[in-house]
């Protein structure tokens, strides 16, 4: 298929994407804001305003090349993927905490994305204003994101039982979709590919270990518990690169496969870094456990050796 229909598709194939978030959502997604704020409030301030300054700041130091740069502050302006709940689960967070910020951090974004992705291109690119989002594409945006979730939450309250039904085979209509966008934007820069990569790999891993130790070690600096903290950290780790790509590639809003490429890329090393995150954590509060810990006596304190006399 060629690849610039597939590009051109790429709205739709994020409205598919967002259609099975929305699959899982429930209004009490958004009422739990107010009954876990703090922990909301923590994590959502490293997602909009600390890992957007933290990833210019990275860019400016790696010195990447101003499309890529934009690039991969786009990923660090977009949400948390789906996928945080998954390993969320696995490692024992906060799931419920996951899918509020998710659901949260998705109707934020229609604001929040449009402003980084504009100073950002103004920053960095020449005529940055005219390349970034103006009123109109942020509409689209605003119809690709909501409507979809939007859509997706009706289902599911009006009818349970179909939402059910549909959220398997619009998750694997999901995979399908990104797997074709990130080949075709990969098709797209096949003769510079092998350069992106070398550029922006190791920003991006770099950029990715940050993001999941500020998104689980700021919560415990704030006093947020533990099991909230792992869920923050996957949250702010895992971006929703399928959004990232869409407003990088479309030929609709940024139209720059170029700029897509760090989604690719934060794209596949999230998936090995967020796994060793979680055996680090899980492994981590297993040792604390056991060192507190009397064997044979719950809940028991060990005496201090020192003190003994």
């Amino acid at each position: 298929m060629d690849s610039g229909l597939i590009l051109a598709s790429m709205p739709f194939a994020l409205g598919i994407v967002m259609l099975g978030l929305g699959l899982g959502l429930t209004l009490d997604d958004f009422r739990r804001v107010g009954r876990q704020p703090k922990a909301v409030g923590v994590a959502l301030f490293c997602q909009i305003v600390l890992l957007p300054t933290i990833c210019f700041g990275l860019v400016l130091a790696f010195r990447l090349p101003p499309e890529l740069a934009v690039g991969l502050i786009l990923v660090a302006a977009s949400p948390g993927g789906p996928t945080a709940n998954l390993y969320s689960h696995l490692f024992g967070g906060n799931v419920a905490l996951n899918i509020t910020l998710t659901a949260t951090n998705s109707v934020l974004v229609v604001v929040t994305l449009p402003i980084v992705v504009n100073l950002s291109a103004e920053y960095f690119l020449p005529e940055g204003a005219a390349i970034g989002l103006q009123f109109d594409k942020v509409l689209q945006v605003f119809t690709i994101v909501l409507v979809p979730v939007a859509i997706g939450m009706l289902v599911r309250a009006q009818a349970p039982e179909v939402a059910r039904r549909l959220n398997r085979p619009v998750q694997v209509l999901s995979v399908v979709v990104l797997v074709g966008v990130i080949s075709a934007v990969l098709l797209g820069q096949r003769e510079k590919l092998a350069d992106h990569f070398l550029s922006v790999g190791l920003a991006a891993l770099v950029f990715n270990i940050v993001s999941l130790l500020i998104g689980y070690g700021v919560p415990r600096l704030a006093d947020v518990d533990h099991l909230a903290a792992i869920a923050a950290g996957f949250e702010i780790g895992i971006h929703n690169t399928a959004l990232a790509l869409t407003v990088a590639a479309s030929p609709a809003l940024l139209n720059s496969s170029e700029m897509a490429i760090p989604a690719v890329v934060y794209g596949i090393v999230m998936f090995f870094t967020a796994a060793g995150f979680g055996w680090l954590i899980t492994r981590r509060a297993q040792v604390t456990a056991s060192s507190v810990t009397v064997p044979g006596v719950p809940g028991a304190e060990q005496c201090d050796r020192s003190s003994v006399t």
